[in-house]
């Protein structure tokens, strides 16, 4: 296979990855209906960082280290769940709070803010780095050209970060926010129970294969 082949096999399998629910899906949908477009779109460009992370770690080989050393691959899934679980616990904390939503974007912070809790978001699970080095174990030759090695980042950051700006937009969007203020506390606990709950699995799923 050619690699041009080889990259759209790649990309095309990790976009559907990506558009599966998950605790990405679930921070950056809150981010954005809860703060701002902007803030939105700089979650969104958090998770394509996070996907060029991934990217590298498997390039370089990560997963055979991780393979040879399960109690490292424990430890990662453990304190990734314990973020997700910290995430849902504030989430769940400021249900109950007034929030007033604006695109002004008055707090110059917000947006990194948001890109640093998605980046980190994207980097607590774990099972993402297996799934890339999957994909890559499969799909690329056994001595990886070198357009290969720079495509492949980029493709990564391209799939993550622009399925997360559409959820972004539509999140954003004036009728999905109004819905959200209407019922920010329900669906505020509903978003913090999804999180606790993928940090949980990810905890026991950890220590489970020890």
């Amino acid at each position: 296979m050619s690699s041009a082949g080889v990259f759209i096999s790649i990309m095309a399998a990790l976009a559907v990855g990506a558009m599966s629910p998950g605790p990405s899906f679930v921070i950056v949908s809150r981010i954005a209906i809860s703060r701002s477009r902007l803030d939105g779109l700089a979650a969104a460009l958090g998770m394509g960082a996070g996907g060029v992370v991934f990217a590298a770690l498997a390039l370089a080989g990560l997963t055979a280290l991780l393979s040879q050393f399960e109690w490292l691959y424990v430890l990662l899934k453990v304190a990734g769940g314990a973020y997700l679980i910290f995430i849902a616990v504030n989430i769940w904390r400021g249900a109950a709070q007034p929030l007033e939503v604006s695109d002004a974007g008055d707090n110059q912070r917000a947006p990194m803010r948001s890109f640093t809790t998605a980046l980190l978001t994207q980097l607590s699970n774990p099972k993402t780095i297996i799934v890339y080095a999957s994909l890559f174990a499969a799909l690329l030759p056994r001595t990886v050209p070198l357009d290969l090695m720079v495509a492949l980042p980029l493709g990564v950051f391209a799939v993550e970060a622009g399925w997360y700006s559409i959820v972004a937009l539509a999140f954003s969007a004036r009728h999905p926010r109004r819905l959200y203020l209407a019922s920010k506390s329900w669906i505020d606990r509903a978003a913090g129970t999804v999180m606790g709950g993928l940090g949980l699995r990810l905890i026991l799923s950890g220590l489970s294969a020890r």
